[in-house]
């Protein structure tokens, strides 16, 4: 007994999240037949939209881009102990920072570029410290006031954008200087014209950066030492109420880097948005598919990513509604979240593998 409850230990962590994505993608096979469509034919027509051409494989890279760095910026917070449910809002405030550097100033690109960046990422990073603060020194909920301020950020992205950056009858801001842009001209070009920028690197550096700093540093381990206890952090003579502020600002960064290379990389303006975009709430279930670890968050951006690109594959190459990916995704994050079901799942299949190793 002990054998197989150490095998399934060992193993869980990687099968776990593999069949649940396998379960995800029958339910969605099942939706799909339930309203008269072919699962193989859609699935087939989402892998060629997602690989089949080299613009489409730049495309997806674009669509899975922001979701790493809301994916770590919701993971980091979880690991410090907080639910940073404002990642929509700080993306949003890191795109507005990023659009007033990039229009206003004009300036030499080796210094127009990184301060439009440096300038979105402490926007979104000061925007989670005020959650921060209210969480630290006024005991308010950081799950109530980020979700608040998610709001409170894109009517005061809109306000800036209307009245400070727009041309008259517009609902745009004026065109970012080319100077601040953070295209990749050569790559552009080579996946025939896909919108690829320097964002997706640096999205990679942040899952390292993001491993590093939590498990290579004091300053990690403070943290995630105030998130599991913060009674027994107190007590070791840790600063526990900075501790939270720091959290939610290195969350926001990471969420604020996400908003700043959208404007900066793919669209090269900011519009006077009715919604928020979407990436900070789809960064939880990211953050939650990826079990919160650099290197999952980085897989779970891939597929949400893909199969977010994928989608219209499956509308133009077989009839399927968009919406359906979203039951896929969906039914990826219920199996996810009750894990105890695919481990009842599993736990047949990994006692007879352990049995017949113990026979062996």
């Amino acid at each position: 007994m002990d054998v197989i409850k150490k095998i399934f230990n060992e193993k869980r962590s990687l099968l776990v999240p593999v069949v649940s994505i396998v379960l995800g993608l029958l339910i969605g096979a099942i939706a799909m037949l339930a309203g008269g469509y072919n699962p193989i034919l859609a699935y087939s027509s989402l892998f060629n939209r997602v690989i089949g051409s080299p613009y489409h494989m730049g495309e997806t890279i674009r669509a899975i881009t922001p979701l790493i760095f809301t994916g770590i910026a919701v993971a980091f917070a979880f690991r410090t102990g907080l639910f940073n449910i404002g990642v929509e809002g700080q993306f949003v405030m890191g795109m507005t920072g990023a659009t007033l550097v990039g229009v206003l100033l004009d300036l030499p690109w080796y210094i127009h570029g990184p301060l439009a960046v440096i300038t979105g990422a402490v926007f979104g990073g000061l925007w989670a410290g005020i959650v921060g603060y209210l969480k630290a020194k006024r005991g308010v909920n950081e799950v109530i006031s980020s979700i608040m301020l998610n709001w409170t950020a894109l009517y005061l992205a809109n306000l800036i954008v209307s009245r400070f950056l727009t041309d008259p009858g517009q609902q745009k801001s004026r065109a970012i200087h080319e100077s601040a842009l953070m295209n990749i001209d050569w790559l552009v070009q080579l996946m025939d014209k896909a919108r690829i920028h320097w964002g997706t690197f640096v999205a990679l550096a942040c899952v390292i950066i993001f491993y590093i700093i939590l498990w290579r540093t004091k300053q990690g381990y403070e943290l995630r030492a105030v998130g599991h206890n913060p009674e027994a952090a107190l007590y070791a003579g840790m600063n526990v109420n900075r501790t939270i502020v720091k959290s939610m600002m290195i969350s926001g960064v990471f969420a604020g880097l996400g908003g700043v290379f959208e404007v900066l990389g793919v669209f090269g303006n900011q519009t006077i948005m009715a919604a928020s975009p979407g990436y900070g709430f789809d960064g939880i279930a990211v953050a939650l598919l990826g079990g919160n670890t650099p290197v999952g968050v980085l897989l779970a951006a891939i597929l949400f990513g893909g199969l977010s690109y994928g989608s219209a594959g499956m509308s133009f190459g077989a009839g399927v509604p968009q919406e359906i990916v979203r039951i896929v995704i969906g039914s990826v994050i219920f199996f996810v979240a009750a894990h105890g079901i695919v481990k009842f799942i599993l736990k047949p299949f990994m006692s007879k593998r352990a049995k017949r190793k113990e026979a062996a």
